[in-house]
């Protein structure tokens, strides 16, 4: 995928909300308990968990039949880094 891609997705609002609130997640994350918080469909939710993990973002870690949300190093530093623009713009 393209990096041009990749960004396009990420400067939305709900890719952006999703990785902010994944950093700031007390407990395991799904992609259905993501999916209410930020107020989208499970199936959207999944197709840009999907794109995300393509590009080292964010991994799936399974335990039997949960599937649990993970951000990488790399998914990290972006979620840190647009929650830093975020509290810049308020």
């Amino acid at each position: 995928m393209s990096k041009k891609k990749i960004f396009n997705i990420l400067f939305r609002e709900k890719p952006a909300m999703m990785l902010v609130e994944m950093k700031n997640a007390k407990n395991q994350m799904y992609a259905s308990s993501l999916a209410k918080v930020i107020d989208c469909t499970y199936s959207h939710v999944v197709k840009i968990l999907q794109e995300m993990q393509k590009n080292g973002l964010v991994e799936f870690k399974k335990f039997g039949r949960l599937k649990f949300l993970a951000l990488t190093k790399k998914g990290l530093e972006v979620a840190e880094s647009i929650d830093k623009i975020k509290s810049l713009l308020k």
